[in-house]
């Protein structure tokens, strides 16, 4: 027995949930379903358990644009995100669609009946179900769930102690008096290593290169007393205005003018750190928002360095010893336990196996339309976030321009729509090779290619998709739309 839909959301964590609440508010004549491979919700703030999870973006962006983010710290730890994403299950009755522990292995367009077919396994029972929906909307996040980059360090199987990937945090680790040396200095590792510096006997952040670091309050006190003085929703609206246009301004302004930028981010350093710790081990050798900023609350990594329960050393790993890590320069870091903070493997449609007509797609063989369609796949649209930006921004512009387009195609008795890829358009580079993030780059080669002028392109530009989005005309040319069959 099939289980059909009008539309049927892949995953429920951030995006996901936020794509249901838009569904009740503006589409409630919908029927959906959200399937969750997982037992919880979450994604993202469920999967991963290591010490101090926290978003590295402000909760007043990383917040829904319907739904105040009313907790003092703006920078929030894990459980609160997760509070956060409950409350908004339960305001927006959300429980009712969610069937949890239902892992989609396969999608298939079929052109005989004009839906999708999902074949889903049951994680607990093993069982194997049909879905089919009109519509699907991929909100399964951009890596993999299952594992993260893992690279192979020769000598590894010498190790006497645990090597442990963050996504894979085993929440019995004891490290209280324990050598902790964490690898890498993304933003995991940046918030991993103060956590664990309270406990161990001394944490050692290992990075072959640096990285740019900003400090900030974890809380915002301009929002925290405009919400004491007006009502919540106007607050949030202008604190995550203010922040957004901070955010596209910071970001323009970098790449416009690297060297300056370069120098007030490390000026800022120095404030933190002496000058010799800076120079060595926090100037990055590529410019400002080539990779994302590390945010950092309340200087807790340098406050750490600073008392001497961590430090950072800078250098490559020539082999991993019974008692630690031997590095290129001769130097010895004696460990009880290693952290492989790595990075995360990325994938397209969340590792769903898709089709047309039973035969395979690929992401890398489509162009993208609005980093939100691909060319040549009708009724589908996925959810990815910004690189420079929060993440939500991107995912509620996207599931408003679903539900716009749900009741255009109802108003007008459509039952398909595609991008169609224009003649002899001029293609760019994808917008993934201005940042040199090596969990990026990996993932290059699998992303849908891109054009130079809009609608096929990945603008990573909040303000413009905004205006996009909200306003302008669906049937834009670019889309082809086919009328149902009576």
């Amino acid at each position: 027995m099939e289980n059909n839909f009008d539309v049927i959301v892949v995953g429920a964590g951030i995006s996901g949930i936020g794509a249901g609440a838009h569904f009740n508010l503006k589409c409630p004549d919908q029927k959906y379903v959200i399937l969750e491979g997982r037992e919880k919700f979450g994604g993202t703030w469920d999967l991963f358990k290591y010490p101090g999870i926290r978003s590295d973006s402000d909760m007043h962006t990383l917040g829904y644009s319907f739904k105040p983010w009313t907790n003092e710290k703006s920078i929030a730890a894990g459980p609160a995100i997760m509070d956060y994403l409950e409350e908004t299950i339960d305001e927006y009755e959300l429980h009712q669609h969610i069937r949890y522990n239902h892992h989609v292995n396969t999608a298939n367009w079929s052109s005989t009946d004009s839906k999708w077919h999902l074949s889903v396994k049951n994680t607990k029972t093993g069982e194997e179900k049909k879905f089919s929906a009109k519509f699907l909307y991929m909100c399964s996040g951009y890596y993999k769930y299952a594992h993260g980059y893992e690279p192979e360090f020769t000598g590894s199987e010498n190790f006497m102690g645990p090597i442990i990937h963050p996504q894979k945090w085993p929440e019995d680790l004891d490290y209280e008096d324990k050598e902790v040396v964490v690898i890498g200095s993304g933003a995991t590792a940046a918030t991993i290593v103060p956590e664990l510096a309270k406990k161990t006997k001394h944490t050692t952040m290992l990075q072959r290169s640096p990285t740019y670091f900003v400090s900030r309050p974890d809380e915002d006190l301009l929002a925290n007393r405009l919400r004491k003085i007006i009502p919540s929703k106007v607050a949030y609206l202008i604190i995550r205005l203010r922040n957004v246009l901070l955010q596209q301004m910071i970001f323009k302004r970098a790449r416009a003018f690297p060297e300056r930028a370069k120098k007030v981010l490390l000026d800022m350093v120095k404030q933190e750190l002496p000058d010799e710790i800076v120079d060595k081990h926090f100037t990055p050798s590529y410019n400002p928002w080539e990779q994302r900023l590390c945010l950092i609350p309340n200087s807790n990594f340098f406050e750490a360095i600073k008392d001497k329960s961590a430090s950072v050393v800078t250098d490559h790993i020539e082999c991993m010893e019974p008692n630690g890590i031997k590095l290129k320069s001769g130097d010895f870091l004696p460990a009880d336990i290693i952290i492989s903070a790595t990075g995360l493997i990325l994938e397209s449609f969340g590792g769903v196996k898709m089709s047309i007509d039973n035969k395979p797609i690929e992401a890398s063989e489509t162009l993208t339309y609005k980093s939100l369609m691909f060319s040549n796949i009708p009724n589908l649209v996925n959810c990815f976030g910004y690189i420079n930006a929060s993440w939500t921004l991107k995912a509620d512009l996207t599931s408003e321009y679903v539900c716009r387009l749900l009741k255009y195609m109802d108003k007008n008795d459509y039952e398909v729509v595609c991008p169609i890829e224009p003649l002899n358009l001029e293609e760019s580079r994808d917008f993934l090779t201005d940042f040199s993030s090596g969990y990026l780059q990996r993932a290059a080669e699998i992303q849908p290619r891109q054009g130079k002028e809009k609608p096929w392109v990945n603008l990573q530009d909040y303000v413009k998709d905004w205006f996009d989005i909200k306003f302008k005309k669906l049937n834009d040319g670019s889309l082809h739309f086919s009328k149902n069959q009576k």
